[in-house]
């Protein structure tokens, strides 16, 4: 029998249906997309949600079936506490779902964790501790705060009550898309994928879900290749948020018999998607909220699944970036597009000429950032000097122009993506 079942999504769909703290989101059609991968893409906007991010469904979910004793893990004295590891967008849900019900939360999170979803999680009442470099270290001390029999462990996706509440987001997307053929669901410890692909296939078994890992915390494919678990002590991507260094055998079971593909995308995909979000369909999403998305630009990936004449919908899962780190994936982004360049310029080194050359290259109307120069490299002759510009550009034959424009007044130059 299966750890969650459709019985569980659909139960726990008319629980969140009475509460204010669990919204219905948007699905908005995205023509950037969609000419992208030659299917009609439509976006769900569970970024939205009021913490930004799906956790709150499960989180709410689990809580109230906790206090309620009605929950697979109901305690058998009454719950005054909850607890829970997680990287950010689960503390969110956590701290407001315990809010909601008048109990007290205390959330582990790693230190690497974005301020924005620190200073949330504390901002909806929760005490927050910071333990560890990664998840998997703030797991392990989650663990060691639940000795209270009033205190429920609430797991941000090994946990049958968290996955049936995640899984009515798959409920949610059918609803509003009856028509769709690929669900693109991004995937960190499984809860979300393995709860909508349980709804999904329940409710359209001819609709195919999707999960998505970037390569830096792919322990999906692995482990679906393995045949067995298979985890990361040190995940590495920006999209922090599903950087959970493994799935459970809750989470494992489900995604193995329901979901139908897994695919990788890169961290530069992500980053891009971030950004085209960003420009294109007006929406600030974070890492993990684009990695679904990152999918439709992946060229492999697109030509795997095929995605041609389809209706696709993305999950777009969160939206709690920081600054600091949108600053990093937005130049990141800019850098591999060829919008942010370092010209190096050969010049004798007399007054006048960092103005000279300055003045060719705004008359293109590309705008410099940083200039430095060079003087003490082994191979410069005596007076000469390297000028080096940190310049913004609209794209590669911006570019063109620009070294056109120097190289016909004389000098020589040389052009590198600048380093990220």
């Amino acid at each position: 029998m299966s750890p969650v079942a459709i019985d569980d999504v659909e139960a726990a769909a008319e629980r969140l249906a009475g509460t204010d703290i669990v919204q219905r989101t948007a699905v908005e059609r995205s023509r950037s997309l969609s000419e992208r991968c030659g299917a009609d893409v439509r976006l769900k906007m569970e970024h939205l949600q009021r913490t930004g991010s799906f956790k709150t469904r499960g989180a709410y979910n689990a809580i109230s079936r906790a206090i309620d004793g009605s929950g697979e893990r109901a305690a058998e004295v009454p719950i005054e506490r909850v607890v829970a590891a997680s990287a950010g967008n689960h503390a969110q849900g956590v701290a407001l779902a315990a809010a909601d019900a008048g109990i007290d939360a205390t959330v582990v999170m790693p230190e690497s964790a974005p301020a924005a979803k620190i200073e949330a999680t504390r901002a909806y009442g929760a005490e927050v501790v910071l333990r560890g470099s990664a998840f998997p270290a703030a797991m392990e001390h989650a663990r060691t705060l639940t000795d209270d029999p009033g205190t429920r462990f609430v797991h941000a996706f090994d946990d049958p009550d968290v996955v049936a509440g995640q899984g009515t987001l798959g409920l949610e997307v059918l609803d509003q898309v009856p028509d769709v053929d690929t669900v693109l669901v991004p995937v960190g410890g499984g809860g979300l994928a393995g709860g909508v692909a349980t709804a999904v296939k329940a409710r359209s078994p001819e609709t195919r879900v999707v999960g998505v890992q970037t390569e830096g915390a792919s322990t999906l494919s692995e482990s679906l290749a393995a045949g067995e678990l298979v985890t990361r002590d040190e995940p590495d991507t920006i999209a922090d948020g599903i950087a959970t260094g493994g799935l459970s055998d809750l989470t494992f079971e489900l995604l193995d018999e329901h979901l139908d593909e897994a695919v990788v995308v890169s961290d530069d995909d992500v980053a891009n998607a971030i950004l085209l979000l960003l420009e294109r369909a007006k929406q600030m999403v974070e890492g993990a909220g684009a990695t679904a998305a990152a999918a439709l630009l992946n060229d492999e990936a697109v030509d795997d699944l095929d995605l041609g004449g389809e209706t696709v919908v993305p999950l777009l899962c969160g939206g709690n970036i920081d600054v600091t780190t949108l600053k990093e994936v937005v130049t990141h982004a800019l850098v591999d597009r060829h919008q942010l360049i370092e010209l190096s310029v050969r010049i004798d080194d007399t007054p006048g000429t960092m103005g000279e050359i300055s003045t060719l290259i705004g008359a293109e109307r590309a705008n410099i950032r940083t200039v430095r120069h060079e003087r003490s490299r082994p191979d410069l002759p005596v007076g000469d000097a390297d000028l080096v510009f940190e310049v913004e550009t609209n794209g590669p034959a911006h570019v063109d122009r620009v070294l056109k424009a120097v190289r016909e007044a004389g000098y020589e130059v040389e052009w590198t993506t600048r380093e990220a």
